[in-house]
């Protein structure tokens, strides 16, 4: 592992970590696909990694196996710029493969092998390093690690810790397989909506947050839950933002979509270096937009998260 900095990091986040299986075949089901490229994955480590491609300090807090994956998972956040230091393997689990099909523009079906539980639902309180989430300058989580305990009861130990500080995000990153039923994902969501100033999500998960789908009533809920800024993402009718003083809508990024499934991942990542940078937010959701829109266009998620240069020449070119 790395060497823990003295410095407050400017983003921490918690959660899923994985390696993913993605078939270089695209349009064809698994069952006929031949070769398979291997890619670092998993949500928040993904915003981990986008917020570096920002030139943001980052690490992510989560837990592998003790096998090959693993070591994979430790190489490659380090050669991709994220801290391993709150990384730590869990003897007796494997580190989870994911698999997905690739049907442009709009299927991309997932395939999560993580049984009987998976390492980063495993975070356990006594782990975590409190005063390094407590100072870091975001910290970002996610409902699915709300999922399953030890994990649920480590996020609500690292939120008290952290006393609802400003940038506290909660991705609303809702996974049907890992819940029992949508309700207990919705009680557990409003929960942690108590503790955060930030949340983030499509339209289907602020339904299963707050029982809205509608972008501005889901953003205004959100709100009324006590935070601060709320982000509706509309897929092909752009993102909503909303605080107590604004509202802003932006339309998409125009792509031709390869994968869509990392683009909420490099949106969040560039969220993070807006809101850090201290941007309008006009600006920042353009620029997260555009970040996104990249993402989608390439085959993997991980190693696509674009730097704050590929963004801005984006922007640039549409707006000529």
């Amino acid at each position: 592992m790395s060497t823990p900095s003295s410095q407050p990091l400017d983003v921490i986040t918690i959660g899923r970590v994985g390696v993913d299986l993605y078939p270089l075949q695209i349009g064809v089901g698994l069952e006929h696909v031949e070769t398979f490229g291997k890619y670092l994955g998993g949500s928040a480590t993904n915003v981990a990694i986008a917020a570096a491609r920002h030139g943001r300090s980052s690490a992510v807090i989560t837990r592998v196996g003790d096998d090959p994956f693993g070591r994979f998972v430790h190489h490659e956040l380090r050669r991709l710029g994220v801290s391993d230091e709150f990384v730590s393997s869990v003897p007796g689990l494997l580190t989870p493969v994911v698999f997905c099909e690739i049907f442009p523009p709009d299927d991309f079906p997932l395939y999560f092998y993580r049984r009987p539980i998976a390492p980063d639902l495993v975070i356990e309180t006594d782990e975590l390093d409190l005063d390094a989430i407590s100072s870091a300058r975001l910290y970002w989580s996610t409902v699915t690690g709300l999922s399953a305990e030890p994990s649920r009861s480590a996020h609500h130990a690292a939120w008290r810790a952290r006393g609802r500080r400003e940038h506290t995000v909660l991705d609303l990153d809702y996974r049907p397989m890992f819940w029992a039923d949508p309700a207990t994902a919705h009680a557990d969501a409003e929960r942690a909506l108590e503790h955060v100033t930030v949340a983030v999500g499509n339209r289907e998960e602020c339904e299963v947050a707050v029982g809205e789908t509608d972008p501005v009533r889901a953003a205004d809920a959100l709100l009324e839950r006590g935070v601060e800024l709320a982000i509706v993402k509309q897929g092909p009718k752009g993102v909503l933002a909303k605080t107590r003083d604004e509202l802003v809508e932006v339309p998409p990024h125009p792509v031709e979509v390869v994968n869509g499934l990392g683009a909420g991942d490099g949106f969040g990542g560039a969220l993070v270096h807006g809101l850090l940078e201290g941007w309008a937010l006009e600006r920042v959701l353009r620029f997260a937009n555009a970040a996104g829109a990249i993402v989608a266009g390439r085959l993997e998620c991980s190693t696509a998260m674009p730097t704050t240069a590929e963004v801005e020449a984006v922007l640039t070119r549409s707006t000529r």
